[in-house]
């Protein structure tokens, strides 16, 4: 049905003898109910594919009219549409008096006759019992779309999952899998894929295990949660997990089972990996632990917080993928919708983003996964912006103080490291007050001079002191503090590397750790850092303004994450670009092939080439198509970093905006130098 009156309670009339339409319609509009007038057979059909709640007619008019207009009207209505019809005969709708009456029936399906003549409450009555069943069938399409959309949302949270669904019928033994549940076990997109099928793909030593799980599950009603490997029709082993739940009728019986499956082959190959590496280093462990017991349990440690990393990178990666659509949609539909309500649900949604974002970096720089760079930083910003996550990380037994003098000037250092160090500080001072105590932060402005005895360079620095109330520490614990892996908590409860780390960052960033320590009178530690040339900026850039304007461009984006892709070809085409999509490198490289582009839009991290390796395979075919990188973490050769501009993940429209002016600026002077270069000298 059309959309314009798909939901209208409008009856259409079709009478064309005498008089009886303009009576007929007349009835219908003095008891509030619209009334449409048609002509013929074929009108009524069109107004009945526009919309209607019901339709009279008169059994004349279909006796020897062309039906074929209506009859596709019938045919064609959607599973929740059974459009009412009052027929108008002098006969009756009894097969005895009036035969015709069965054909009508065969033909309209959801009919009522009325014979002539009646009286017009006879009419109305049928007419309101008419609309009463169309407004059912209204609801009913409701709901029916309802959980369509239901089922459309759960199909996207699978796919965007990675999770296929499946549907097991007990009594038949029949399997519905979903194309990604049967991509799980190697079939194809619209391949068969039996219940007999599944069990002869799981490895033979895991047949019996599977099925023994499925058959407690139908005995017990408990959920089922197997992994099993299975062979796939090239031969190929992968590890699948299954999940699901039993359902049964009303007096208990079961009838289906239902649930989801996911290749996790990545992770038992990782975890066996993982199992292995473990192995040989206890291995080696045990060799040396008689000669070596303490460095053994340090190293130990070393490795435990070095995997932690490594996770932690992982998780905060694959987070950063989710949120480049979530931010780069929200910021598209906070400029496409200008009312107020919407305004403020989209302002909170991005603000929760940022705070999302800016999580996900101090991940990143937990894990040494995101780019280092010092910069002017507003230190008291800075560390009110990280207050609550420490007072989360010390408890309620101790008391946080902070002293900031409002006139400190911006300090050069990487503000991400920053924050890990002042967080390291806090947990040694959580770990010297077991009682509970006061912990007080400090920043205030500082001058050196020449001969200071902090042997710096002459000069203004900024000064962080984190001060506690804890046990503090002797001469000697004072002397090693800072050495890599020295540590007085014990084996199992430090890895030594936190001061370490602190040391390291102020070294490098032109300043100093100092450390203040008595028995019994608590710690100071205090960063010196050195001032800024620059002003400071601010520590979360929000990109939230729309970015320089451009002329359109050819732009070819690739990407192997559908969602990041899709989301950023959104925001460039709202700037107005012309975006082709890749998945990955090789396609990229196709696409470069047989067309020209203006820019190459390319994520970092992708499977079987590389963004850097798309780079420069696309340089060695002779192509200085300008490059604009996109990342979760960098981790690029410092050679290359001349060869393209950066952007990192997640960003906004404004960002991507002005990241890509950036690229189309920097070619365009790239071009108008070599062009002076070799340009001939004029005589």
């Amino acid at each position: 049905m059309a959309s314009g009156r798909s939901a209208s309670e409008s009856a259409v009339v079709l009478a064309p003898l005498g008089r009886d339409a303009d009576v007929a319609a007349e009835l219908l509009r003095e008891s509030g109910i619209e009334a449409i007038i048609a002509p013929s057979v074929s009108a009524l059909a069109a107004e009945l594919s526009a919309g209607a709640g019901f339709a009279v007619v008169t059994e004349e008019a279909l006796r020897l009219a062309d039906l074929r207009d209506l009859v596709g009207f019938i045919s064609g209505q959607e599973e929740w549409s059974d459009l009412p019809f009052i027929v108008l005969t002098a006969r009756g709708g009894g097969l005895e008096r009036n035969p015709a009456a069965s054909r009508l029936l065969d033909l309209l399906g959801n009919v009522t006759f009325l014979e002539r003549p009646f009286h017009p409450t006879t009419l109305l009555s049928l007419a309101q019992s008419a609309l009463r069943a169309r407004r059912r069938q209204y609801e009913a399409r409701r709901r029916l779309e309802t959980i369509r959309e239901g089922e459309e949302r759960l199909r996207l949270a699978l796919a965007a999952g990675g999770l296929g669904a499946w549907e097991l019928d007990i009594s038949v033994g029949e399997l519905d899998a979903s194309d990604e549940c049967k991509a799980h076990f190697g079939r194809r997109k619209g391949d068969p894929f039996t219940y007999a099928d599944l069990l002869l793909s799981v490895h033979p030593d895991d047949r019996a295990y599977m099925q023994a799980s499925v058959a407690h599950c139908q005995e017990t009603g408990e959920d089922y949660s197997v992994e099993y490997r299975c062979i796939w029709p090239n031969g190929d082993e992968h590890w699948v997990q299954v999940l699901g739940r039993l359902e049964r009728d009303a007096s208990g019986t079961p009838l289906r089972m239902v649930g989801v499956s996911q290749d996790i082959t990545d992770r038992r190959q990782h975890e066996a990996a993982q199992r292995d590496f473990m192995a040989e280093l206890e291995r080696q462990v045990a060799e040396r632990a008689r000669q070596h017991e303490t460095v053994t349990a340090q190293l130990h440690e070393a490795q435990k917080l070095e995997t932690l990393g490594q996770l932690t990178g992982g998780v905060a990666h694959d987070f950063n993928n989710l949120l480049t659509p979530v931010i780069g949609n929200l910021d598209l539909l906070r400029r496409r919708h200008d009312d107020e309500r919407s305004q403020r649900l989209i302002a909170s949604a991005l603000q929760a983003s940022e705070r999302a974002r800016t999580l996900v970096s101090r991940l990143l720089s937990f894990a040494r996964r995101q780019n280092l760079e010092a910069r002017p930083v507003d230190t008291s910003a800075l560390l009110e912006g990280m207050l609550e996550l420490v007072r989360r990380s010390l408890g309620p037994l101790i008391a946080v103080r902070v002293d900031i003098s409002r006139a400190t000037p911006p300090a050069q250092v990487d503000p991400n490291q920053l924050e890990l160090a002042l967080l390291n500080l806090a947990v040694n001072a959580r770990d010297a007050m077991p009682e509970g105590g006061e912990l007080t932060f400090s920043i205030e402005p500082s001058t050196l001079g020449a001969d200071n005895p902090l042997s710096l360079d002459a000069g203004d620095y900024v000064t962080i002191a984190v001060r506690d109330t804890g046990m503090g520490m002797d001469a000697e614990t004072l002397r090693r503090a800072v050495e890599p892996f020295y540590s007085t908590k014990g084996v199992g409860k430090g890895t030594g590397l936190g001061l370490s780390m602190v040391h390291g960052l102020a070294a490098q960033s032109g300043g100093k750790l100092e450390l203040e320590s008595r028995p019994g009178e608590g710690t100071t530690a205090r960063i010196w850092l050195p001032v800024a040339e620059a002003p400071h900026s601010s520590i979360e850039e929000t990109g939230d303004d729309a970015g320089p304007e451009l002329d359109p461009l050819h732009i070819l984006l690739v990407d192997d994450e559908e969602l990041v892709r899709s989301g950023t070809a959104e925001m460039l085409e709202d700037m107005g670009h012309r975006v082709d999509q890749a998945a990955s490198g090789a396609q990229a490289l196709q696409k470069l092939r047989d067309q020209a582009f203006d820019v190459l839009i390319s994520d970092y991290l992708m499977p079987g080439m590389t963004g850097v390796q798309l780079i420069e395979e696309m340089r060695r075919q002779d192509n200085d198509l300008p490059v604009l990188l996109i990342t979760g973490f960098a981790a690029f050769a410092s050679a290359s970093d001349a060869q393209f501009g950066r952007i990192a993940k997640p960003f906004r429209r404004g960002e991507l905006a002005r990241a890509l002016a950036g690229v189309v600026s920097q070619a365009e002077k790239l071009a108008l130098a070599t062009e002076a270069d070799v340009t001939p000298s004029q005589p």
